[in-house]
């Protein structure tokens, strides 16, 4: 399944779940969001939340974790046979969780898969105001940091939307999406303080 997985992202695609039981379907939406690297919108109160430095940020320390708070909502996608799957992505090098941690509680987070210099955004969790935000703000340090040129968020919702997601068409995705497999590029782990 991992392999057939990031041939699914190469080629534009993305599974959900129906429920936390249901079958698995395959996305590729008309239009996709993406976030511009160079266009993230941080509001006055995100930034004073980051200033604050109330959060260690973690990369991949316990990305199960991630997912099952990404998943513990009345009405999911993520299903078990996802988790398993990702984990497996994650076990490869190919899936990673930016987590914010609060003293030793894991308070928010996001996971994704990177390819190339391309990093498909999957879900994201806050039990603390914020904290999702955070991960967001510091998951585009470490991807333009790091060479990354694609931030897929697939589709927009009004949060995303708040910190600067758009839509574009299909076919531009494509393009952009081509363009970011080509390059080279690495998400390695930098512990940052928050």
């Amino acid at each position: 399944m991992p392999e057939f997985l990031l041939r699914a992202y190469a080629a534009g695609y993305f599974p959900m779940a129906e429920s936390r039981g249901g079958p698995i379907r395959w996305y590729s939406p008309d239009p996709r969001a993406i976030i511009p690297l160079d266009r993230l919108k941080i509001s006055r109160s995100l930034r004073q939340s980051i200033r604050a430095r109330k959060m260690e940020i973690r990369y991949d320390t316990d990305f199960q974790q991630v997912m099952h708070r990404c998943a513990a909502r009345e009405e999911t996608w993520i299903s078990e046979e996802i988790v398993e799957a990702y984990t497996r992505l994650f076990v490869l090098g190919a899936a990673h969780s930016v987590e914010c941690w609060q003293d030793g509680r894991l308070v928010g987070g996001l996971y994704g898969v990177a390819m190339g210099g391309a990093f498909f955004g999957e879900s994201m969790f806050s039990l603390v105001t914020n904290a999702s935000k955070i991960a967001l703000v510091c998951l585009v340090k470490q991807l333009t940091k790091q060479g990354f040129i694609l931030l897929d968020t697939q589709f927009l919702t009004p949060h995303l939307a708040s910190l600067g997601a758009r839509e574009i068409p299909r076919q531009e995705y494509l393009l952009l999406l081509h363009e970011a497999l080509e390059v080279r590029a690495s998400f390695t782990e930098v512990p940052l303080r928050m």
